[in-house]
């Protein structure tokens, strides 16, 4: 099981190789906690302040007429007038806080991996970031990075928790392997609440593949549930329909509901994952 320090490192070390996030606040006024100027660094189109450049800082963000009058580097801030409040979940099942043979990470690791590189590049550009059900109040930088992988490893104790009291952009993870009408259920009365939301469906390789073969017993992680195949090959055909027909329900979900869907596997690549979540976030920030 990886560390949560490890995690949070991987994160940082994807976040620098993204470009920073192009999330405005124009598509959904109901996720803006307020267009009145904030008095602190962020979003807005007002000047505040210069400061001094840091290593978190992008390098286009540097203000070179300003810079020039001396021998350091500064960064022209404006005020904060608008922020989104995002909210995460990583499903806690049993299922998928588990790992094949092989695999580096669990599947909710993974999930909260990529979803960390998107609180992080979030945290600098101002907006509000927390976890769905944790009880806590989503809140601004560094430590609501922190907070946040605190309540994520945490989980929500095999519930899925009830929408927001205001509306947020959402993020949920999980492999959605139960049947579509439970998933709608859960995510119904959510997205009732939260136009905006992304899904994170993320599989381990042999749930891809079904590479197995000959006498193979499976079993369901957290409960007593085993099934033994004789010749487990004749089954890939059937398991594989059944696969895609789930995969294409929760697409159809997704797309009902008005939500992105964003699929990844274990062990691929995790910078080409967090791309493209990164990228279904996005085109939330684009006016429609």
């Amino acid at each position: 099981m990886s560390l949560p320090s490890d995690l949070r490192a991987e994160a940082e070390s994807l976040a620098r190789q993204l470009p920073g996030l192009n999330f405005k606040a124009e598509a959904s006024e109901a996720a803006h906690i307020g267009s009145a100027g904030r008095r602190r660094a962020g979003t807005g189109e007002n000047f505040w302040q210069y400061r001094r450049f840091t290593q978190e800082d992008a390098p286009g963000r540097i203000h070179w007429r300003r810079s020039a009058k001396g021998t350091e580097l500064f960064v022209r801030e404006s005020e904060l007038e608008t922020a989104r409040t995002v909210l995460f979940w990583v499903d806690d099942a049993a299922g998928f806080r588990w790992k094949g043979a092989g695999d580096l990470r669990t599947k909710a690791e993974e999930a909260t991996l990529l979803m960390l590189t998107m609180a992080i590049l979030m945290s600098k550009d101002g907006e509000r970031i927390g976890a769905l059900g944790s009880g806590r109040s989503p809140s601004f930088g560094k430590r609501a990075v922190d907070r946040l992988l605190d309540d994520l490893s945490r989980g929500t104790k095999g519930q899925f928790p009830p929408p927001p009291k205001a509306s947020a952009t959402m993020v949920v993870a999980s492999d959605f392997y139960d049947p579509p009408a439970e998933w709608q259920a859960r995510l119904g009365p959510l997205a009732g609440r939260c136009p905006e939301g992304v899904l994170l469906a993320v599989s381990a390789p042999v749930e891809i593949a079904f590479p197995f073969e000959g006498r193979t017993k499976l079993s369901r992680p957290g409960t007593g549930d085993e099934r033994i195949l004789g010749r487990a090959e004749t089954m890939r055909e059937e398991y594989m329909r059944r696969f895609t027909e789930q995969r294409e329900a929760l697409a159809t979900l997704a797309a009902r509901m008005g939500w992105g869907l964003v699929t990844h596997v274990t062990g691929s690549p995790a910078l080409s994952g967090a791309s493209r979540l990164k990228a279904e976030i996005e085109r939330f920030g684009v006016a429609r």
